[in-house]
């Protein structure tokens, strides 16, 4: 009892010391969480009404922060354009990206962008041209993508689209932008050039690196102790390590940076050289990984020196931006962009823009949403702010931003302007702004107009919900969630309404139906409040594991407990299992795809053995799967495991060829189940054709590799699956009867196929039968019956996995075909349009876009098109249809 009371102090001392930072001006400064574009719903609890939400003493004690209250639940405004007439907003960017000059069309990707940050679908990259910019903000975006030890100019891609040194070349060819940067020819032929291992040369022998005609001299060990690269070239397998004499005639380097070079190893001092010396040394440092050089160099500070020199700017500048958010944080880099001076000069130099702004205001906005800095920045972007579009973006963030601030007047005040320029849901922030400064009745009197005079959209109703009261304000929810299911405030409110009313069960049921298709960190910390109450310990710590799987870093209970002291308190409550009971549960869960049971098993497993790296395998959510991979990465205690996980990196970020070479590297060191099973997947995962066999084979051996059964499951589940695409039936039968036996449940959906193939639908159906009563909750398993029954029997399982998961858009074209089939034309479009409202889908928008052709209204098939092809304007099929729509 000691150690509860101790950690009890703990967490309410935690409370203390995180209630409302503030900056020098008083204002509110907490993390990212009330970010305005993060989806989470803030509330605040209050320990003196506590009691009426909690059923015993026990929970009482273990939240002294108190429980959620419905007065306190608000959405927040997102910081994205969000036009009513998305689809028809879509066909124009389109329209307008075809038409343009080839130098007008970043300004329409970024108009895209702004639009398609808001929506479900995948934000696409901000910027397709190679230039300092596009690259910075291409690496921004993908930045958790990148490996351990990759500096802010290193060359981590292969297209000229994102190398940071092909976007200082004057102009470009679009057509260009995805061939292979020099950056990756270099390393192609460097690597292709590699000899075998041989005996290191005596640590004080000299060597000479060429430059051109010029040969400097320098101390061998002494460069090669400047970084880990140099050391592997000079001293490892590579031919330098045997030669006297290297050439560095294609590096970039000048004779006298050489030189520069050779006195820092010596010396260790970077005050001898001149500013334009600098630079090479800061290009050289970065390109070698001298992490003790660029510490010397202070970079940032030197590419700001360099550019009040008016020296290689666009260089020092790509420096500047590729080293964010970090950089943000330097007065002097905030002062460059933000003071008169500063717009003048960047302004004469050409990097003052719309673009440039957008891009550090959404950095800002990440960072800290209400600090000074952001405020700064969007008063910058505002300025720079010309087309109706840009003005409407600039000043809704800024209305965003200023009403985190509780600056309401000033934030109303753009929240009016941006409405003014045609974007109708500031017109949601304004009537947040009139209620906040206790003008209710006028904010659900805007909010009603809107909804009257508008097409009905879900945050329409969401937001006059907020001013509604009693049966109105949960007919306006329900509303919300009809026109569009993902948004997560109504099932919130609903589900602590419940709680008020000692609905505790029923509160959890209703958290439950948003968790089932959109796991958002928030409602796994709502769903543990609510187990807590009713002292279910076991299943508050399972939620707040996952949680903190997915996302280490989150803060519960208003930001005022961290994870670990959540967990270790509740561990005080809940009998702790052994390693071995960690992998029954894990095997257990995984058999019923419950995904978050899954990951709360892998948190406590990971916890007790850190360097168990290979649970960090595959998880179901990308960004949450990328960051274990790396994590993995770095913590492999073996060269072959580590090159497997930046395999899976590789691969993930769209690098299937080098992803295939980390495999066989790994292979050639160990052969493992990891690197034979990654190179199969690879090869599978495109058309397979010849190379089946080959997969094949690849899937045997890593069965014939040690490993667990979980993943001797998914092998034998690929292999089976390869098989039937082979027509060897019989073949995939025993690999999906080897998986089922190691509780690889999800083979009953791979016999399933074979039965359907062999014209067995009974059988089929009964086997994926066999799934659901495992997985009762998972839509997938539904959908996937009903391909196997008719009628009623198809169209309930359809209805039932839109229930579970309303993002998944085959019960909507599905049942949107039957009706077309029926001659019922309209409601066809209806069902289909239905989903788009909330999802504009490409294959939905395609589907909807026949569906208009085949009844001869030609002018929306030709919108949809459009709309598609926005989304995707290499789609064949699309392409074709509108083409044919447009009688071309």
């Amino acid at each position: 009892m000691l150690g509860l009371k101790k950690l009890i102090e703990r967490l309410k001392g935690t409370q203390v010391h995180a209630l409302n930072p503030t900056d020098s001006n008083g204002v509110n400064t907490t993390g990212s969480s009330s970010t305005p574009g993060n989806c989470r719903v803030k509330f605040k609890g209050s320990k003196q009404n506590s009691s009426k939400a909690c059923s015993g003493s026990g929970a009482e004690t273990l939240i002294p922060f108190g429980f959620p209250r419905t007065d306190h639940l608000e959405p927040s405004i997102e910081p994205h354009l969000q036009p009513i007439q998305l689809i028809e907003t879509l066909a124009d960017l389109f329209r307008r990206s075809e038409a343009c000059l080839e130098s007008e069309k970043s300004l329409i990707y970024i108009e895209q962008y702004s639009i398609l940050s808001s929506l479900v679908t995948e934000k696409m990259p901000p910027c397709r041209k190679a230039t300092c910019l596009g690259s910075a903000w291409l690496r921004y975006e993908r930045r958790e993508d990148e490996l351990e030890g990759v500096s802010p100019m290193d060359c981590s891609s292969r297209f000229i689209l994102e190398c940071p040194k092909a976007t200082l070349v004057s102009g470009y060819d679009p057509n260009s932008i995805y061939d292979n940067c020099k950056c990756y020819q270099e390393c192609a032929k460097s690597t292709d050039s590699h000899i075998s291992k041989a005996k290191t040369l005596e640590e004080d022998s000299d060597v000479s690196f060429c430059v051109g005609n010029e040969e400097i001299d320098c101390i061998r060990f002494k460069i090669a102790a400047l970084s880990r690269p140099l050391k592997a070239m000079l001293y490892g397998s590579f031919k330098e390590s045997k030669s006297r004499k290297i050439d560095f005639s294609h590096t970039g380097i000048s004779v006298e940076g050489m030189r520069a070079v050779d006195l820092y190893s010596r010396t260790r001092r970077v005050d001898l050289f001149p500013p334009e010396v600098v630079l090479e040394l800061l290009s050289f440092a970065n390109r070698f990984c001298c992490e003790e050089m660029k510490s010397d160099l202070s970079c940032i500070e030197d590419a700001l020196i360099l550019i009040e020199y008016g020296l290689e700017e666009r260089a020092n500048f790509l420096v500047l931006l590729r080293q964010l958010p970090s950089s943000l944080y330097n007065p002097k880099v905030m002062k460059m962009f933000c003071s008169f001076e500063a717009k003048e000069r960047l302004a004469s130099a050409g990097h003052a823009s719309f673009i440039l702004y957008y891009f550090l205001s959404q950095v800002s906005m990440e960072v800290n949403t209400v600090s000074n800095v952001t405020v700064m920045l969007l008063e910058r972007l505002r300025e720079y702010a010309a087309q109706k579009w840009q003005k409407a973006l600039a000043l809704h963030q800024l209305g965003c931003v200023l009403l985190e601030r509780q600056e309401y007047t000033s934030a109303q005040c753009c929240f009016e302007a941006a409405a003014k320029a045609s974007h109708v849901y500031s017109l949601a922030g304004n009537a947040r702004c009139r209620f906040k400064q206790g003008q209710r009745y006028s904010a659900y009197k805007l909010m009603s107009s809107v909804i009257s005079e508008y097409k009905a959209v879900g945050w329409m109703y969401q937001e006059r919900s907020l001013y509604n009261v009693g049966k109105d304000k949960i007919d306006d929810l329900n509303t919300a969630t009809e026109l569009d299911p993902t948004l997560v405030f109504p099932y919130k409110y609903r589900a602590v309404l419940k709680a008020e009313e000692k609905q505790t069960t029923a509160a959890i049921l209703e958290i439950d139906r948003i968790i089932g298709f959109k796991l958002e960190p928030d409602c796994l910390e709502l769903r543990a409040w609510f187990f807590i109450a009713i002292e279910n310990y076991g299943s508050a710590l399972r939620d707040v594991r996952a949680l903190f799987t997915l996302d280490p870093n989150y803060r519960m209970f208003n930001e005022h407990v961290s994870g670990d002291n959540l967990i270790e308190f509740l561990n005080l409550k809940v009998q702790q299992g052994s390693q071995a009971d960690c992998w029954m549960q894990l095997y257990d869960r995984w058999s019923c795809l419950d995904d978050i049971g899954s990951l709360a098993v892998i948190h406590q497993m990971l916890v007790n053995d850190p360097g168990k790296s290979l649970l960090r395998f595959r998880l179901n959510c990308q960004k949450a799967a990328m960051r274990c991979l790396r994590l993995a990465r770095n913590l492999s205690s073996s060269e072959h495991k580590k090159l497997v996980y930046e395999g899976w990196i590789l691969y993930d970020t769209g690098h299937r060829e080098e992803a295939i070479a980390r495999a066989d590297e790994s292979i050639s060191i160990q052969r493992s189940f990891e690197a034979f099973f990654l190179k199969a997947y690879i090869l599978a995962d495109t058309s397979l054709g010849p190379e089946s066999s080959y997969v094949i084979q690849l899937l045997e051996e890593a069965i014939r590799c040690p490993s667990d059964g979980l993943r001797k499951g998914q092998a034998l589940n690929n292999l089976g699956s390869i098989y039937v695409d082979c027509g060897k039936l019989d073949e995939a039968t025993n690999c999906y009867m080897n998986a089922l036996e190691i509780k690889h449940t999800r083979a009953h959906q791979g016999l399933a196929r074979i039965h359907f193939l062999r014209n067995q639908r009974k059988a089929a159906y009964d086997e994926m039968s066999k799934l659901i009563e495992k997985a009762c909750s998972n839509a997938l398993v539904y959908e996937k019956r009903s391909e196997y029954c008719d009628g009623s029997m198809a169209k309930n399982d359809l209805n039932m996995a839109t229930r579970l998961d309303p993002l998944r858009t085959y019960p909507y074209r599905y049942r949107a075909a039957v009706l077309m089939d029926e001659q019922k034309d309209s409601e066809a479009i209806k069902e289909v349009s239905k989903a788009i409202a909330f999802k504009p889908d490409l294959q939905m928008l395609h589907l909807r876009a026949a569906f208009y052709e085949s009844i001869g209204d030609l002018k929306s098939a030709v919108c949809d098109c459009e709309a598609a092809l926005c989304l995707e304007p290499n789609h064949i099929d699309t392409l074709d249809l509108y083409n044919k729509a447009r009688g071309t």
